[in-house]
């Protein structure tokens, strides 16, 4: 490799890198403010740069937060559909989606924040139309499982199935709002803890 061409992909990566650390930036600044009440400034001075240097990485503070929102679904829809993937039946499958979601609040918190308060606001918007596909998925996916598992006996008869899928969608997802990652429990740990409340009100007998 010719030295200009590695310096010219060490400067690709640095970029990248940093395009990264500052929407680590913005998803932090965004949850805590919120997205309307965020101005481009704020997220650059929490960044520790000039506002205008921001426009270098990004063009607006829109495409920030579909980066930080698409990005995020794109990591957790990976991680489900590996879940879904390995099969095992309803109880071990419901494991796992919870444990990949608990997964997720560990490595994205403030997306998953923003997600929860920013989306319903967003989806009119075409460009994120995503998050409405997205919230359609979820629902299908949820409530097939636990239909799955009614019929196999793996939970209670007299589930309604879009009822438990409400609740274990806000149960999981509200932890973001208090879980930090490097607290007293980690991820799988809450996720356990989690599981066990879940499938102790509606395992079959």
């Amino acid at each position: 490799m010719s030295p200009r061409r590695r310096d010219a992909e060490g400067a690709a990566a640095a970029r990248a890198a940093r395009r990264t650390e500052l929407l680590g930036t913005a998803a932090e600044v965004f949850a805590e403010r919120g997205y309307a009440a965020t101005t481009v400034r704020e997220v650059a001075d929490a960044a520790g740069m000039l506002g205008g240097s921001l426009y270098y990485h990004f063009d607006s503070k829109e495409s920030m937060i579909d980066e930080i929102l698409s990005g995020f679904l794109t990591a957790l829809w990976r991680d489900y559909d590996a879940v879904l993937a390995r099969g095992g039946g309803a109880e071990r499958t419901l494991r796992g989606l919870v444990a990949a979601s608990f997964q997720a609040i560990d490595r994205d918190r403030a997306a998953v924040v923003l997600y929860q308060n920013e989306a319903k606001h967003l989806a009119p918007n075409p460009r994120f139309g995503y998050l409405d596909e997205s919230r359609g998925r979820f629902r299908d996916m949820w409530v097939g499982l636990l239909e799955q598992g009614v019929r196999d006996g793996s939970f209670r008869a007299d589930l309604d199935a879009p009822v438990v899928y409400r609740f274990i969608r806000d149960t999981v997802w509200l932890a973001a709002g208090w879980y930090r990652p490097g607290g007293r429990l980690g991820a799988d740990e809450v996720a356990r803890q989690y599981q066990a409340l879940v499938l102790e009100g509606i395992q079959g007998c």
